[in-house]
């Protein structure tokens, strides 16, 4: 019987561990209940093989306190010669009714939302992500972003 239970397990984890072949690096971080509009979400990415290319996403896991209908995101990719490049994202994360868009069956959904296409890395990366959003008619952006509970950065292998 131990045999038997053993063998149900391995080949279930083998079943799970082939099933995401492209993936390279993929890692979450909380951001508590809400996401405060200073607090920066940092990952440090590995380093790579400088002869592939990447796919990049950011990752996000809400849930239905998450009043918007789009998300605006500001990704600093910063390279090993100090540099650094930014980007000023914008993402749908609902339906026009309100509906919060993303996989998952309960009202926790994920996101994974496109950032980069085909991108060679030469070293080691680091990645640093803040929310932007704003009030429609306002100035200043929404202090803490309630809905918003895990920020995720993932590196798939390009095919």
């Amino acid at each position: 019987m131990w045999i038997k239970n053993s063998a149900l397990l391995l080949l279930t984890v083998i079943l799970f561990s082939s099933c995401d072949k492209k993936r390279v690096f993929d890692e979450y971080k909380s951001v508590g209940s809400a996401w405060h509009k200073d607090s920066i979400v940092k990952f440090n990415l590995p380093e790579l093989d400088s002869t592939k290319r990447y796919n990049l996403f950011v990752n996000l896991r809400a849930n239905n306190d998450y009043l918007y209908n789009n998300l605006f995101l500001i990704v600093a990719m910063e390279l090993p010669n100090g540099f650094t490049k930014v980007d000023t994202l914008e993402y749908q994360m609902a339906d026009p009714d309100g509906t919060l868009l993303g996989n998952g069956f309960s009202d926790l959904k994920e996101s994974k939302l496109f950032y980069k296409e085909n991108v060679r890395f030469k070293s080691k990366y680091k990645v640093y992500i803040k929310q932007a959003v704003r009030e429609n008619g306002k100035v200043p952006g929404v202090t803490d972003l309630d809905g918003i509970t895990e920020v995720g950065f993932r590196i798939e292998k390009k095919e």
